[in-house]
């Protein structure tokens, strides 16, 4: 499933509505969304973040209005056991999350095949971002990243922070005279 029909698609279920955008936009392994509490989602006046790494991940806009509506109409909220719960995916007993595996095959009914997703995703944020920056901001290990990294072909050890579509001052190209 394209990552704008776990947004937009309400035949779906919310809460897995956005555990698959966490899947599909940030990489996450379903073992680590069930973990994630309410505290997680931070509002910081007109913009959402996401606390999975250090700093909290920016929400797109209309991911971050589906976020806020899950966490404020939460599953499994009116049982005996759940009532003060801060987990952003309680599970039915108290204090507990869901199950991985539960919401792992409940979004592979909905189509998001949740390894596949999450290794596309993060594979493609590698290509996009240096290693350590996309280490720490979805909370993925170093070691972990430059695998991956290096899995899809390119490498970032020479990545030097900077403009680079121009070139340095009193730089001549060969083969051209500077007169």
């Amino acid at each position: 499933m394209p990552l704008a029909g776990c947004w937009t698609d309400p035949a779906i279920p919310m809460r897995l509505r956005v555990a698959g955008v966490i899947v599909l936009l940030y990489a996450q392994p379903v073992s680590r969304i069930v973990r994630l509490s309410v505290d997680d989602v931070i509002r910081d006046g007109d913009t959402v973040l996401l606390r999975l790494g250090e700093p909290a991940s920016p929400v797109p806009d209309p991911v971050a209005a589906l976020l806020l509506e899950h966490t404020a109409n939460r599953d499994n909220m009116n049982t005996a056991t759940n009532p003060t719960s801060r987990r952003l995916f309680p599970g039915r007993r108290a204090g507990q999350p869901a199950r991985p595996d539960h919401l792992s095959a409940l979004l592979n009914e909905v189509g998001v095949p949740t390894a596949a997703a999450r290794g596309a995703a993060i594979r493609q944020q590698l290509l996009e971002l240096p290693t350590p920056v996309v280490a720490d901001a979805l909370g993925y290990h170093d070691k972990t990243t430059s695998r991956l990294r290096n899995e899809t072909g390119r490498t970032w050890s020479r990545y030097a922070p900077g403009d680079h579509t121009r070139s340095p001052a009193g730089w001549v190209p060969r083969g051209t005279s500077d007169g």
